[in-house]
């Protein structure tokens, strides 16, 4: 990780150029890995700028990004750690909660159960005299909790689960070890006739109710 560039978050956008041709609504993600290809390896985490596409929403595909963070194809789970990587890069949600994998010239739509990334590691970095906390997802997003990126609840199938925004309309579940380790970084403390865990990161600060995590 490049200390230098926090509290910058990286899984900001980059400007790539695409070469790409169209796909069918049933291509295979073979297909449209190779339709994406200018982007993977570009560099270690490039993320098109899917925000300047406005392609033709062209179909669906049998893709679903599991509650517990797995991706399965027609019934079957990606494996290939570097294809669900790929695929990550071009999430995209539109602002009625429909998902799609996003390339320059079609959109094909998805299903996400619950949030489509997953943070599996919480890391502490310090830079100018200050202690940052950071969230990694198992796709390689970097995100440095900030104002703009705060850690909130929300409740999936009764349970209340920890989240963090990535980009755009893109949340990430906080995995339940993750989140013990974030938990550790915390101080708890009672309010309002409440237990708070409260954390700092940065100048940022804030508080969530252990209380409701612990329903």
């Amino acid at each position: 990780m490049n200390e230098a560039n926090l509290p910058k978050n990286q899984s900001e956008s980059q400007s790539l150029t695409p070469q790409s041709e169209a796909v069918s609504p049933g291509a295979s993600l073979s297909k449209i890995a190779a339709l994406l290809q200018d982007y993977d390896g570009h560099s270690k985490r490039a993320i098109p700028p899917l925000e300047r596409w406005n392609p033709q929403v062209c179909g669906s595909m049998n893709l679903t990004v599991k509650a517990n963070g797995e991706w399965w194809h027609e019934g079957s789970k990606i494996n290939r750690e570097r294809l669900v990587r790929l695929f990550s890069t071009v999430l995209w949600c539109e602002d009625d909660g429909q998902y799609y994998l996003k390339t320059p010239v079609e959109k094909l739509l998805i299903e996400v159960e619950d949030a489509p990334l997953l943070v599996t590691r919480i890391e502490t970095v310090c830079t100018d005299g200050k202690q940052y906390l950071t969230c990694i997802t198992q796709t390689d997003d970097v995100i440095v909790i900030d104002a703009q990126h705060p850690v909130f609840l929300r409740s999936y199938a009764g349970e209340i689960r920890p989240y963090i925004n990535v980009r755009w309309n893109l949340d990430a579940l906080i995995h339940r070890n993750a989140f013990y380790h974030l938990l550790n970084e915390g101080e708890f403390l009672e309010q309002d006739g409440q237990t708070v865990v409260k954390f700092s990161s940065g100048d940022f600060e804030f508080c969530l109710n252990s209380e409701a995590l612990a329903e």
